[in-house]
């Protein structure tokens, strides 16, 4: 069984994918990042006239991404406790990983989800974090 899910409660795709896809009892997230759904704001973010990041909030930003992955799964009929493993990317490893994986724990300490974080020089939009989620489904 292969099935698409995009849902309105989680920022829309930047390209040609969906939020996830099923295939038997698994759920592959895509790369899902910090943008609202609303707006399409990033939480914190101050940009200058031309584009450069002057200002982010990780905990902002982590925040928004852990809501945005419990939409996507919801709207695929899974849950967060059925995670069962998480690839972070952060594009500043150094200054943010204490906060990120401090609110990490606050989501994730019951879940025991598998998990790698890796730094990346950018995202597709100037967010701070993305993750990438497998998780099982009945």
């Amino acid at each position: 069984m292969k099935k698409i899910i995009t849902t309105e409660q989680a920022a829309k795709p930047l390209g040609a994918y969906p939020h996830a896809r099923r295939v038997g009892g698994l759920l592959f997230l895509s790369g899902i990042g910090s943008r609202s759904p609303v707006d399409n704001s990033i939480p914190g973010l101050v940009l200058d006239p031309e584009g450069n990041i002057l200002h982010y909030d990780i905990e902002a930003e982590c925040h928004q991404v852990m809501a945005n992955v419990k939409a996507v799964l919801e709207a695929s009929g899974s849950s967060w406790d059925r995670i069962v493993d998480v690839t972070v990317f952060l594009t500043n490893m150094k200054k943010d990983f204490p906060v990120y994986n401090k609110i990490y724990g606050e989501y994730f300490n019951e879940v025991q989800a598998c998990r790698t974080t890796v730094e990346v020089k950018s995202l597709p939009t100037p967010i701070a974090i993305e993750l990438k989620v497998i998780a099982t489904i009945e």
